[in-house]
């Protein structure tokens, strides 16, 4: 296995474990909620909300990280 192969299966795992974390979090349970309507503005993240949050963090980090040794590394 070559370096490349392996950014390429990281930067793919990393891209579909993000979208998996972005679609799991939750900010409102009604349609106005998308729009601002909804009376949290400002919550403070708990729990699994917060844990969710800073896994996608990482995962944009790693993300972001592998696609650029990709460009960076010799072809």
């Amino acid at each position: 296995m070559t370096i490349d192969s392996i950014l390429q299966i990281v930067t793919v795992g990393s891209a579909i474990l993000m979208v998996a974390c972005i679609l799991l979090q939750q900010r409102g349970a009604s349609l106005g909620a998308g729009f601002g309507a909804s009376g949290e503005l400002y919550t403070t993240r708990r729990g699994l909300d917060k844990n969710l949050f800073e896994a996608t963090i990482v995962l944009a980090v790693i993300f972001i990280l592998s696609i650029l040794a990709g460009l960076l590394l010799p072809q």
